[in-house]
């Protein structure tokens, strides 16, 4: 984190993993993960991060680097603002008041749900899919521009959702039971 523009807390204490949700790329080829982290007595930071099996092709400035995954292999780890997936997604989840992907794993050969830590909850908006991202500006909040809306991601969530409020995606977690804004339509 100490390498992106929109962090401002130390450089010398590691982030602690608060909670996490993942969205499902429909084409099943890039992982979508929500993480929330802080770092000291900071705040909570809102990480979204995408997980690809080759270099993302013009994304280079938001590769945060590879990892290695035991069964899939290598894998280039992207801030996710920089990913049209996210993008493509987060307004998805908005506009059809969706909310965080099922997680499953095994045990003895049969898959058991596994309770999600993060909640995350589309308001709902009548807004277009987009095909392209035009721009892209880092910072709190990240802002996401397409052909057809904007969204913007905020990297601490903190505002509190407003009854009325459409075009957002709200988060909670232990310790933030009342709904913030993650990210929101424009």
């Amino acid at each position: 984190m100490p390498t992106r523009s929109w962090y401002d807390g130390p450089d010398d204490v590691a982030p602690v993993r608060v909670a996490a949700g993942r969205f499902d790329d429909p084409a099943g080829a890039v992982g979508i993960e929500t993480m929330l982290v802080s770092v000291g007595d900071g705040p909570v930071w809102h990480v979204p991060l995408t997980y690809r099996d080759a270099p993302l092709d013009g994304a280079q400035e938001w590769l945060i680097g590879t990892t290695e995954h035991s069964v899939l292999g290598r894998r280039w780890v992207y801030d996710a603002i920089g990913d049209p997936v996210y993008a493509a997604q987060v307004t998805a989840v908005i506009r059809e008041a969706g909310h965080e992907a099922d997680e499953e794993f095994e045990i003895d050969g049969q898959r058991v749900p596994r309770e999600s830590d993060l909640k995350l909850s589309g308001s709902g908006a009548e807004v277009p899919a987009f095909a392209t991202i035009t721009e892209v500006r880092d910072g709190d909040p990240a802002v996401i521009g397409t052909d057809t809306v904007t969204i913007t991601v905020n990297r601490v969530p903190t505002v509190a959702v407003d009854p009325a409020d459409a075009g957002v995606l709200t988060a909670c977690w232990s310790g933030q039971e009342t709904p913030v804004v993650a990210a929101r339509l424009r």
